[in-house]
């Protein structure tokens, strides 16, 4: 049973700022919430909290106090609140205090289920603010600004020319090369071209259920202006959703074909959300692929719809589907040839590909003097070309574009440790290049 998504249900969505921004609901119809599921959020918050005032609920539920109070006048009829204090200016300066009789219905709610907070958004409503975002997410992105972007790495415009057009039309990509060229750093370059912001619900309720969709680990709220303006703005944003930086998720070798599922907790009774749901409206990026857990097939078996048609499926534990807009852009990198993983048919869903190369002797020396300014010592090179003529020709070393920064963290390590001067010779280079190579090691494989 596929559960249909469409249709405007609730308090429409508007662009107040150069982002979209839910209004804030001046209804409990507006909301889009049941009466019911409101009940059930003000009793089990007031089971924890003892003791609240109409102000303090409506903000800790997210809501305007026009939203909460038909639920607080539900249960006060029921006797499961009172009215301990307060001023008389009317409900929202009124204290409220749990009941006996209240405290046990709390706790058969908790029974199923034990989120508390911030009330959810509907599910319709999520989808229509990610329909309107589709429309309105900027992409200003072009050649001057991939190269600000990236500027602090040392790539060619080959390069540069494949990632520009593919940030641009939000297109999955491979990054791919040999190890150490900087495949993970270009990915998370890319986030830094991404314009605008986001709202992130903190929650979804789909059919009853509640999915918890805010991650403080992979969003960055962006804090509210403070000037006046702003704020008389900002007071009329729907308090459900947190404005955010358009999200960059980045998962290696423990990604597992569950993490892109919902996650039911037996214990708390909800939900969490799958990693491309967190990601929505900004970068996942999937690192070290074909070193999952899951083979590359089975993990680009679940991406095949989503690739194609811009739209996810996901299952409750009742088995009953929805369906959410995939807003998000795909980077696999790897060190492993795409054809060596998965075949054409696969490879067609991914429309770029971008071959991080080995660095060329005239790019080598850039990024070595690129870090050695980064890191305040002085640039010889000579010195350079003496590391590269008589160490790394002599021993066949393909040349990486990691290499330079870690040298001359392990060079200055060792003059650390000796205690002489923090700078470059021929004698901390070579005692850095002995621990850092492996000398019985076969000349690693060049990339054609």
């Amino acid at each position: 049973m596929t559960t249909q998504v469409a249709g405007n249900t609730g308090a429409e969505i508007v662009a107040p700022t150069d982002a979209l921004h839910p209004r804030a609901p001046r209804t409990i119809e507006e909301s889009g919430l049941s009466l019911d599921l409101v009940v059930q959020l003000l009793l089990k918050l007031l089971h924890f909290s003892g003791e609240l005032s109409g102000v303090d609920i409506a903000r800790r539920l997210g809501l305007e106090f026009s939203v909460v109070e038909p639920a607080i006048d539900f249960v006060k009829r029921l006797h499961q609140c009172e009215i301990v204090g307060g001023a008389g200016i009317g409900g929202p300066s009124f204290r409220y205090r749990i009941t006996d009789t209240g405290r046990q219905r709390a706790m058969l709610f908790l029974e199923g289920n034990q989120y508390v907070g911030v009330a959810p958004v509907p599910l319709t409503h999520y989808v229509q603010y990610l329909q309107r975002y589709r429309e309105a997410i900027p992409r200003t992105i072009t050649r001057s600004r991939v190269k600000q972007a990236f500027s602090h790495l040392v790539l060619s415009d080959r390069v540069l020319n494949q990632v520009g057009p593919a940030i641009s039309a939000a297109h999955s990509m491979f990054v791919y090369g040999p190890p150490g060229n900087g495949k993970t750093v270009i990915a998370q370059a890319i986030r830094d071209l991404l314009d605008g912001e986001l709202a992130v619900p903190h929650a979804l309720e789909v059919e009853g259920n509640i999915i918890r969709v805010f991650d403080p680990v992979n969003h960055e709220p962006i804090e509210t202006p403070s000037d006046e303006n702003s704020l008389s703005l900002f007071d009329r944003m729907d308090a459900r959703w947190v404005r955010c930086r358009r999200p960059m998720v980045m998962v290696g070798g423990e990604l597992t074909l569950e993490s892109l599922e919902l996650s039911y907790s037996s214990t708390t009774g909800f939900y969490g959300a799958p990693i491309q749901m967190i990601a929505n409206g900004g970068v996942l990026v999937i690192d070290d692929f074909g070193r999952q857990r899951c083979s590359p097939r089975e993990l680009l078996n679940r991406w095949i719809v989503p690739l194609e048609s811009r739209v996810d499926y996901l299952t409750l534990n009742s088995g009953q589907k929805f369906e959410l807009p995939f807003l998000l852009l795909v980077v696999f990198a790897t060190n492993i040839r795409p054809g060596e993983l998965v075949d054409e048919a696969f490879l067609r869903r991914i429309h770029y590909k971008v071959f991080a190369e080995n660095p060329t002797v005239a790019d080598f020396k850039n990024i070595f003097e690129m870090c050695c300014g980064n890191r305040g010592v002085a640039y010889d090179e000579d010195l350079v070309d003496d590391l590269l003529i008589n160490y790394y020709r002599p021993r066949k070393i393909a040349l990486r574009g990691c290499q330079p920064r870690d040298l001359i963290d392990q060079a200055l390590a060792q003059a650390d440790y000796l205690g002489v001067e923090r700078r470059l010779t021929r004698d901390l280079l070579e005692a850095a290049c002995a621990s850092y190579f492996v000398e019985d090691e076969e000349p690693a494989p060049v990339f054609a």
